[in-house]
């Protein structure tokens, strides 16, 4: 591929887009989203929808997309010495004012550094100049734990970028209008009220290389609290094209935050409270979904759990559409919204029961029992839905062999169940290891040790592996205990993350890891004290101190949390 070749594949996927907002190339602030993965993965992430959005209706700003080249094609701009460039307009991204990245998953981290260097952006932010733009991030790693990239970054939104990346970008603008030196200008961010300049939060390590906090300069806040707010009238697909991971849908955010206290979740501590878009602004979604010829596909930490969800999927239905859900709980689930599935050509229902043995759900506060999963099972059936998928997770805290039979039991009954009451489909295991994550109760726990869950892993295979009716399927391991370490990482892993990405990327992690002198085993699998100063203490996600460490105790003692409603003032968020 030559240089040429790469502006026609911008401009082709440009031509293919369907979009709601018209950009101005002329306009004065130029920035631009940069999703640390392919467009197929990344024009499926509704928050850069949202963004893209916000930014291109501000009469002074454009803002563009760049995302991470197949491999084939990044070998080409390596080979053309080409920057990376963005779909709309084809300009580099050294050439824009403000570089935005979305950063969604874990092993995006290795794609940060090595997309600033084909950008032609340095990729330390100490290292650069008056005539580099300034990189932000925003997203739920962004939000939750941003130290192991925060060496690529200048500014961090911390929660939900809605309205605060306006504020931002009006900060940006004044600053450069008066004069003000690119220093300035990012140490002024640190005023509003939801960003992170990691530049003026130094990171200290005790004679154990252990870390024990920060030294903040000037007047930069001690915590740094999220951004949320109720939910704006948009929460839709606002570039629709086919290429993409659910090219055939338009997406529709029926509902954000969650209220049902699964004590493994960072999304239901880091995006508290649960916030529901009205049924008229889904219906305006809808009927614009229709006009595209798309499927719709409602976004949300439970679809089943919003309140008018029946008159919701009988509203697409009326309308002859097909819809397909992000996410379902076992007992909230309803035969309205299994009959519009099995009609929109849905084969498989998915439920994530996380675990095998009740006792175990109680210690996650998962809150959902057998005979609901059974109840799914009949609701399946009696819509024509023949094959059914349940998401667990092994290396929960204080699981035992015994939880480990129980996943295997608790798969026999099931699809046993499903047999009497007519599904003549499979029943699928999706095992995944259990990541700790920041700002849940148990952010202090050991991760299991890797040779432990392969063997867990093993056992449960093996002793499926005679019914044909069941099948198993599992995460890498490996993987998981490289997540397990970013997750929790601190800053020294800046360095390690921008060697892997001049390697082979996370392939390298493991022996980058060596050569910087950090232990991951001592990461994953040390439990932490309570009283332990951990990388991401500095940012403020509105919960009453101790109220995680009330939850790791109560999960201890199987105690049941119920979900959150009206009036409750019992985590302090809503303080």
């Amino acid at each position: 591929m030559n240089r040429k070749d790469l502006i026609d594949r911008l401009q082709q996927l440009h031509r293919d887009e369907d979009s709601r907002v018209t950009i101005n190339p002329h306009a004065s602030q130029k920035v631009v989203i940069v999703y640390p993965n392919t467009y197929y993965v990344g024009m499926s992430n509704l928050g850069l929808h949202i963004i893209y959005e916000e930014i291109n209706l501000r009469p002074d700003s454009v803002c563009e997309r760049i995302f991470l080249p197949e491999k084939k094609e990044l070998d080409a701009y390596d080979k053309t010495k080409t920057p990376l460039m963005s779909i709309e307009t084809r300009r580099a991204m050294h050439q824009f004012d403000v570089v935005a990245f979305d950063v969604t998953f874990e092993m995006d981290y290795f794609h940060i550094p090595l997309m600033l260097r084909h950008g032609r952006v340095p990729v330390i932010s100490r290292d650069r100049t008056e005539f580099d733009p300034i990189v932000i991030a925003g997203g739920p790693c962004a939000t939750f734990n941003p130290e192991p990239f925060a060496d690529f970054i200048d500014a961090c939104i911390i929660g939900e970028g809605e309205g605060v990346v306006t504020s931002v970008l009006d900060r940006i603008r004044e600053g450069r209008n008066r004069g003000e030196s690119r220093e300035q200008v990012i140490a002024s961010l640190a005023n509003i009220d939801g960003v992170y300049v990691p530049v003026l939060y130094t990171p200290r390590y005790d004679e154990k290389n252990r870390f024990t906090g920060y030294d903040i300069s000037g007047d930069a806040p001690k915590r740094i609290r999220r951004h949320f707010g109720p939910l704006t009238s948009g929460g839709e697909t606002v570039v629709a094209t086919n290429y993409t991971e659910f090219g055939a849908m338009y997406i529709i955010e029926v509902a954000r935050g969650c209220g049902r206290h699964c004590r493994f979740c960072m999304a239901g501590y880091c995006f508290r409270v649960p916030r529901v878009r009205s049924l008229e602004v889904l219906k305006e979604g809808v009927d614009r979904a229709e006009q595209l010829g798309k499927k719709v596909g409602l976004m949300g930490a439970a679809i089943s759990d919003y309140p008018e969800v029946d008159d919701l999927v009988t509203y697409i239905r009326s309308k002859d559409m097909r819809y397909s859900c992000a996410s379902l709980r076992a007992d909230s689930l309803t035969q309205a919204v299994v009959d519009g599935l099995a009609d929109s050509g849905q084969k498989t229902i998915t439920i994530a029961p996380e675990t095998g043995s009740e006792r175990l759900r109680r210690v996650i506060n998962k809150g959902i029992s057998e005979e609901h999963l059974r109840n799914a099972a009949t609701l399946s059936a009696k819509s024509g839905i023949q094959h059914m998928r349940l998401y667990i997770m092994i290396g929960l805290p204080t699981e035992t062999d015994e939880d480990i039979d129980a996943i295997i039991s608790l798969a026999e009954r099931t699809q046993a169940h499903m047999a009497e009451v007519g599904c003549k489909g499979r029943l699928t295991l999706s095992i995944n290891p259990f990541i700790p994550k920041p700002f849940t109760p148990f952010q202090w726990m050991a991760m299991a040790h890797q040779k432990d869950v392969e063997r867990k892993l093993q056992y449960i295979k093996k002793s499926l592996q005679k019914n044909r009716r069941i099948e198993v399927l599992v995460e890498s391991p490996k993987e998981a205990y490289i997540q397990g370490v970013l997750a929790r990482g601190d800053r020294r892993l800046g360095a390690v993350i921008a060697a892997c990405a001049a390697d082979r990327g996370s392939k390298s992690f493991k022996a980058e890891m060596r050569a910087a002198g950090l232990d991951m085993d001592d990461m994953n699998y040390r439990e932490r004290s309570f009283d332990e100063c951990l990388p991401w203490s500095h940012l403020d996600m509105g919960l009453r101190d101790g109220y995680l460490e009330m939850e790791w105790k109560r999960s201890l003692d199987e105690a049941y949390t119920p979900p959150c409603a009206d009036g409750c003032k019992r985590c302090g968020v809503c303080e």
